[in-house]
């Protein structure tokens, strides 16, 4: 399908092109870095600065189909993170919504540095487990780094609870070559093992491995392969999460395409745990990635 241009400048392009009657992708060309988004989910796609590899992997497979998640970039958790089952046995399915529905495109913005992205998400009874009256402002600032910030409104009159994740996809070299030196003797419950609150240091980041990490500080994915750092900054999210899921348990996903599970590590920005929103009130959580060579 034909390519519709939102935005040129000197600086860049934001084109707009359609997979199918449902499915929008957002493609921006600049002469810092080129990057894509989809609008259905609100979710980044690919993100690749000038001298550098792209940033994050997504999945040849990847069904670009409503009511699946697109498997790969950065799919937003939220208003809960994993699986959310209520008294009654109500079961939500896994990572809340947000990444199952569409987002609005309110603004952008071209500069000779950057491009800034305003997208929107909002609904009441979107889910008879988080029935809330909400608004999610995402901003999205595409530059040689990137940022994304969710600004989350609770617009009912009840208190809510709410966890997440910024669940980003990054392209590696192979998960053997990668480390995150900063996660040594970090507690963390191990997901696969069931085992709460132990340390130790991975030599790599093989799967299966799933586990979250209970800190907050600044990460660094080192990817001998590629040779670069990736740094990741997170504020407002109490917990790392690394997750790779290994052959065995790739092989089973019809979304994750033949060995695909050796061209990413996922390190997302995560609150695992329930946050509160006041009525009325809103939160924000935010990360920060730049790419620097070895």
């Amino acid at each position: 399908m034909s390519d519709s241009i939102l935005s040129s400048t000197a600086f860049a392009t934001i084109s707009q092109r359609s997979l199918n009657d449902n499915i929008s992708i957002l493609d921006i060309k600049h002469r810092l870095f080129t990057a894509s988004l989809s609008l259905y989910g609100g979710q980044v796609l690919s993100w690749q600065p000038a001298g550098h590899a792209e940033v994050f992997w997504l999945s040849n497979t990847s069904e670009f189909k409503e009511g699946k998640a697109i498997r790969g970039g950065i799919p937003l958790c939220w208003p809960w993170f994993g699986p959310n089952i209520d008294e009654n046995g109500n079961n939500g399915g896994n990572h809340g919504f947000a990444r199952n529905n569409h987002w609005r495109l309110v603004s952008h913005d071209i500069s000779e540095n950057d491009v800034t992205l305003t997208l929107e998400f909002i609904g009441e009874q979107a889910h008879q487990l988080w029935p809330a009256k909400f608004n999610v402002i995402q901003t999205l600032i595409f530059s040689s780094t990137f940022s994304q910030k969710l600004t989350i409104s609770n617009l009912s009159q009840e208190r809510v609870e709410f966890s997440s994740a910024l669940h980003s996809y990054f392209h590696v070299s192979h998960p053997s070559n990668v480390q995150v030196p900063n996660l040594k003797l970090v507690c963390f419950d191990d997901k696969i093992t069931n085992k709460k609150q132990q340390t130790d240091h991975l030599a790599n980041c093989v799967g299966p491995i799933d586990r979250i990490y209970y800190c907050s500080e600044q990460q660094t994915l080192i990817d001998s392969g590629l040779q670069r750092k990736i740094n990741i900054e997170s504020k407002h999210c109490h917990q790392w999460v690394l997750w790779n899921p290994g052959k065995q348990i790739a092989d089973t996903m019809q979304d994750i395409h033949p060995e695909g599970e050796n061209e990413f590590v996922c390190l997302e920005a995560a609150n695992t745990q329930w946050q509160s929103i006041g009525a009325g009130d809103h939160v924000e959580l935010s990360q920060a990635i730049s790419v620097e060579k070895l």
